[in-house]
């Protein structure tokens, strides 16, 4: 009931939008002044794969467009976690009951760029969908930019399918597969191919990675065996009125409370599927190490998901566990590409760590990690989360890990490369659409080569491209 309400009262505010614009009111871009911005996402939150996916937007954009033409703002829920992120861009504080918050925020952009990787779907959570659509909606409504960038579009509920057919039909949404094309090509939305944008991260040095690993115990003579676990059973997140009365007056549903009126999904049914996924990790994690000599650690790279490695350090013994709580997005991928072999059921922990040629396996709960496996060539590195086999299937990706990790890393380099490509190609097509909504604005002039739309590359990317090409 409480995500029809959000999904009514962002529909108004849209209408409401186009209606005051019609009528005269609000301020489009005009030449001379920068370019106002607002990417919204779901930052804020220690959430590293959303954080470096909107710290590279960031960067690209800027480079293309030119930094002295543009003025970029963030939306953030939680200040103090997203403190010395988005060097150079405002941050501002979104609510956990939005609808009054962009009916008043976009407005005073000449723009929205859509940054969230889940950006269409109900797997996670309508409220964000509905964030997502409306940021988009109000902009589009107000005939200003409007782009989701690096989107992916999987199963929505009638209603949120509705309302981005609606609402998305005058944006442009560059994709992160094909797939995600296929979906919303089906809703009448305007699409173009791009990829992720975290392929361009640079963490801190090697060295810092290192010696994080040996103060938590490692031998530098043994290879390093990542765990990036969640919890696939706790979404999606609803919002819910009775749900959040209970727990303020009796205390009622602790385990289950995300925050203020949101709720993840629970029960004995999504209790019991949680924990044959841990025994899963955790008995193939054992027999491997058993087998072979590796030094294991635990890696959660959104704040959430330390319940689901402290669970599977308990079972294995206790070993290290590191959070993005502890250590920031610049840290955590450092560590993560000091790793030898790793297995996640977090998209942006493989590919933050691809980079880096670590070779990995996935353990997917929906399309994300499918479409980058598949795109790999490694579906025999592939593995769902409610797997009957699951424990069986990821021991033998670790045999496979250890045995042909050169071939593994030398198609994820390709991959990588491929994908550098894309993510150039989505920097085109941006540029193209900030000409179309707006022809006076100053782009660049001239021939420029398909790096020209990267941000500056570090030089491990480009001896990766230099080899690769």
């Amino acid at each position: 009931m409480m995500d029809f309400v959000l999904e009514a009262w962002v529909s108004a505010s849209i209408e409401r939008s186009k209606l005051a614009w019609m009528l005269g009111k609000g301020q489009p871009w005009r030449p001379g002044e920068r370019l106002k911005l607002l990417f919204a996402g779901y930052n804020g939150t220690r959430n590293m794969g959303s954080d470096v996916r909107v710290k590279e937007m960031l960067r690209q954009i800027r480079h293309i467009l030119g930094s002295d033409r543009v003025d970029f703002t963030v939306m953030t829920q939680n200040f103090a976690f997203s403190q010395g992120y988005f060097e150079g861009t405002r941050q501002v504080h979104l609510p956990d009951i939005f609808p009054p918050f962009l009916a008043e925020e976009v407005p005073r952009h000449h723009g929205v760029v859509a940054c969230e990787g889940s950006m269409f779907k109900s797997k996670f959570a309508n409220a964000l969908t509905t964030m997502m659509i409306g940021s988009l909606g109000i902009a589009a409504a107000e005939n200003k930019l409007s782009v989701g960038y690096g989107a992916e579009a999987g199963y929505m509920d009638s209603p949120i399918r509705k309302m981005c057919a609606r609402f998305c039909k005058n944006s442009l949404i560059i994709t992160r597969n094909e797939e995600s094309r296929t979906v919303l090509r089906e809703l009448g939305v305007p699409t173009e191919l791009g990829t992720d944008t975290a392929w361009t991260f640079e963490p801190l040095p090697a060295e810092f990675g290192q010696q994080t690993l040996a103060k938590v115990g490692w031998d530098q003579r043994l290879p390093v065996l990542a765990i990036c676990p969640i919890n696939p059973f706790e979404w999606p997140v609803k919002a819910s009125v009775a749900k959040f009365v209970a727990h303020s007056v009796a205390g009622a549903y602790q385990n289950s409370h995300y925050r203020s009126v949101y709720f993840h999904n629970s029960g004995p049914e999504a209790e019991r599927a949680y924990d044959w996924y841990l025994t899963a990790i955790a008995n193939a994690v054992d027999h491997f190490r058993k087998r072979h000599k590796v030094f294991v650690i635990l890696v959660a790279t959104e704040r959430l998901d330390t319940r689901p490695c402290q669970r599977i350090s308990e079972k294995l013994g206790a070993v290290p566990v590191l959070t993005s709580e502890e250590y920031n997005i610049y840290e955590l991928v450092s560590v993560l590409r000091c790793c030898h072999m790793m297995a996640s059921s977090r998209y942006h922990g493989i590919v933050t760590s691809m980079p880096g040629l670590v070779p990995s396996a996935g353990i997917t709960m929906d399309e994300r990690i499918r479409n980058l496996m598949r795109e790999r060539g490694n579906e025999d590195l592939l593995m769902t989360v409610d797997d009957a086999d699951l424990e069986e299937k990821l021991l033998a990706a670790f045999e496979t890990l250890a045995a042909e990790g050169e071939r593994i890393a030398d198609g994820i380099a390709r991959t990588v490369v491929r994908n550098l490509k894309l993510m150039a190609r989505m920097g085109v097509h941006f540029e193209e659409e900030v000409e179309r909504r707006y022809p006076e604005f100053p782009t660049r002039k001239g021939e420029w080569s398909w790096e020209d739309y990267l941000p500056p590359l570090s030089p491990g990317l480009r001896n990766l491209v230099e080899a690769y090409n």
